[in-house]
């Protein structure tokens, strides 16, 4: 089974680091840095990075200019503390949990990541 690197942020503004070979929108196993595996439900979750490592550059200005071919409708997603991203999403849908969302700039750590329905405050197709 492959490992994903992963990094959930949640909706209080915690974020925990580690891997998962099993996400699924009703909840995801999280193996810990330290070996531990915890259960985490996806409704305490603001979103869920698929990371390309866990250190990433807090610095890099985010470029929303890159296409993404296959990867869906171009759409922005403006969380409810604020953050704004720009993406493409194939599975959007009102009635669903959340909904993965490849970055619009290819050259993000981000990988894709998983957006909580609840946690967010408008999602516009560009």
């Amino acid at each position: 089974m492959v490992k994903n690197k992963v990094i959930a942020r949640f909706k209080n503004d915690t974020l925990m680091k580690g891997q998962t070979t099993d996400f699924f929108p009703n909840k995801t196993n999280l193996e810990l840095p330290s070996g531990k595996v915890v259960d985490i439900e996806t409704e305490q979750l603001k979103a869920l990075f698929f990371v390309k490592d866990f250190e990433g550059d807090k610095n890099r200005k985010d470029s929303y200019n890159d296409a993404v071919p296959g990867g869906g409708r171009k759409v922005q997603i403006k969380f409810k503390d604020g953050e704004s991203v720009i993406g493409y999403s194939q599975g959007f849908s009102p009635d669903r949990p959340g909904f993965f969302v490849i970055p619009a700039d290819t050259q993000s750590n981000n990988e894709r990541f998983f957006a909580v329905k609840s946690a967010t405050e408008k999602a516009t197709f560009l």
